[in-house]
Parts: C-alpha cells; structure tokens; sequence
C-alpha cells in the first residue's frame, strides 16, 4: 500500500548527504542537493549498485560507485554510459522539520 515513509529530520540531512530507505518498489535514494530534497530508484540501471553509496556533486550529478555512471538526481534522468535507462524518481514533501518520501515512484 502506497504511504509516505519517515526519511529524516531536516538538520539530520546537511546539503551533500544520501541515505537509503525501503519504499514499496524497492530502496530509494534521498538526497539533499543544496537545501533541496529528491529521491531516485537507489539501485543503479547498469548494474546493482546501491547509488547512495556513490558521490553527489554540487551540479546534481549522482556518481554510481560502481563503474560510475552518473545520474541527474532531479530527474533521474541516465546521463553517461554505462547506464542508458533513467532512474524512477519520487515524490517529497517536508513536514515539522521532517522528511519524507512516498513508497511508490511517480509517475
């Protein structure tokens, strides 16, 4: 069932911070971009590597640690090879000082 799930408070997420959470598709990637918050699909589409595990620029290119792939983590679109498949993205919302994503990507 569709739900928003608890990421973090706000000050526990400083700018260039990603964590994982569990969401109903599978992990989800959370990351705080310069004082703004997105989530992706955490699993890389070249290979399996957990992308909160790789590096966020200032520009909003996320890094795989895998064989480094980069992603615009705005919109999960795919930008250099090896992946080719965007990542799914999904919604935020802020509330009381706390972060939260819902469990199932946009559409």
């Amino acid at each position: 069932m569709a739900d928003w799930l608890q990421v973090a408070r706000i000050e526990d997420l400083p700018p260039g911070t990603i964590v994982r959470v569990e969401g109903d598709d599978g992990p989800i990637a959370v990351a705080n971009l310069n004082g703004e918050f997105y989530a992706v699909a955490n699993i890389c589409t070249h290979q399996a590597a957990e992308l909160h595990e790789g590096e966020l620029e200032a520009d909003g290119e996320l890094i795989c640690p895998a064989h480094g792939a980069q992603f615009d983590i705005r919109t999960g679109e795919a930008m250099t090879p090896p992946a080719f498949e965007n990542l799914a993205t999904y919604s935020l919302r802020t509330d009381d000082g706390v972060v939260y994503v819902h469990s199932q990507a946009a559409e």
